[in-house]
């Protein structure tokens, strides 16, 4: 793509206590360095997975009871996404996490960060907290401490955290993305113009990115055309 031509924008809609959304944003990263000739701009939007746990958390253990009809049910579906983090590179702990928490929180952190930059690397310090460490993302903590850790004020974050900043927001954000269809995650929107749904295979996402660049700039010199998808 010629450099005149503005960062193709990509949109990530994924949950930090996602899985395949933590083996997703690894592939993303795989395909960027197979595409090198397209400037990006990614922005991570929201999803909440499972919006009905408390603000608190709760136990893992009641978690998986009440998602998946028990603790045994999961064992197989962990054990075959671990396999997957690891041959990303990745550590997918199971045995670790403890809590289930609410991530709506972790999202806000995530657009905070964006002021400085720092979203995709709150992003990843979230799920690495979470799926490596085993960490208790519903503890205000330990979410100033990873804020502390991408470069931002942890003082002016607790107190951003203890009052409902950006609450509203969030949540708007993410309702519109079910609204819109997206119904699982990660799905990733490239430049407006293709949806790819699920932890695809770096190579499959290069080429995403390639068409998707491809289309915007034959849409930019054809303003007649009709617009791309729109989320």
């Amino acid at each position: 793509m010629p450099n005149s031509m503005p960062p193709l924008p990509i949109d990530v809609f994924s949950d930090v206590v996602c899985p395949w959304c933590f083996i997703g944003k690894r592939r993303l990263e795989r395909a960027l360095a197979l595409a090198p000739e397209t400037p990006v701009a990614i922005n991570w939007r929201p999803y909440l997975l499972n919006p009905w746990v408390p603000r608190e958390g709760m136990s893992r253990t009641d978690y998986l009871t009440a998602k998946f009809g028990s603790v045994e049910r999961y064992t197989s579906i962990a054990r075959r996404v671990a396999e997957a983090a690891h041959s990303e590179g990745l550590t997918y702990a199971t045995e670790k996490i403890t809590r289930q928490p609410n991530t709506l929180d972790c999202h806000r952190l995530i657009r905070w960060a964006r002021e400085s930059g720092a979203a995709g690397r709150m992003k990843q310090r979230l799920m690495d907290l979470y799926f490596a460490e085993g960490a208790d993302l519903s503890d205000r903590g330990v979410l100033v401490q990873a804020a502390v850790d991408c470069g931002m004020d942890g003082d002016r974050v607790g107190e951003l955290l203890a009052g409902d900043n950006d609450i509203e927001q969030v949540e708007a954000e993410a309702n519109a993305a079910k609204n819109a269809g997206i119904d699982g995650v990660p799905c990733f929107i490239f430049g407006g113009e293709f949806a790819v749904s699920g932890a695809q295979a770096p190579d499959y996402l290069a080429d995403a990115i390639r068409r998707a660049t491809a289309q915007v700039a034959k849409r930019t010199s054809e303003p007649a055309a009709a617009p791309g998808l729109q989320i």
